[in-house]
């Protein structure tokens, strides 16, 4: 694709979820389809019709298992933040049909105990999961998205562990 025809291409609508523990610590999962370390926190579309919250809490369940009822809601996102793909993944990734994301951002505390977080899901996205400090988490991402999670961690500081 040229540079002006991804240009033209929308941001895909999206949700992340920030899901914290009582000790302020980070959800991180270990895709599944990467061969090299790569963590996140969970994320995904937003389906027509469905509100951002509500799709935060089924991308949250489809990835970890983990229902509404052992989860606080603590805060979003101001604002929507976005990222574009690198190079090497434009056109290959959403069908060719996006340049990136546009992503609302929830952060939600954790409630239940670690062994109601099933990541072995019906289409499962992680290999294996941990609780991270915010550094640790940002610095985990993949370089492209890396300013998304620098963004939120910052906005959520006061409710984070690890922030330096």
């Amino acid at each position: 694709m040229t540079p002006d025809q991804i240009s033209t291409l929308p941001y895909r609508p999206c949700v992340g979820v920030v899901l914290i523990n009582p000790q302020g610590l980070i959800f991180a999962g270990q895709r599944i389809d990467s061969p090299v370390a790569a963590w996140q926190m969970p994320q995904g579309g937003i389906d027509a019709g469905e509100a951002p919250y509500d799709a935060a809490l089924r991308e949250l369940w489809e990835e970890t298992g983990v229902t509404a009822d052992l989860v606080e809601p603590v805060a979003e996102t101001a604002d929507w933040v976005t990222y574009d793909l690198p190079d090497e993944l434009m056109g290959k990734v959403w069908k060719g049909r996006y340049r990136g994301q546009r992503q609302k951002w929830f952060l939600l505390r954790f409630q239940g105990a670690d062994t109601q977080i099933r990541i072995a899901t019906d289409h499962p996205e992680f290999a294996s999961w941990r609780w991270i400090g915010a550094a640790e988490m940002v610095a985990a991402i993949v370089p492209f998205k890396r300013a998304v999670y620098e963004s939120i961690t910052a906005e959520f500081a006061p409710y984070l562990h690890g922030i330096n």
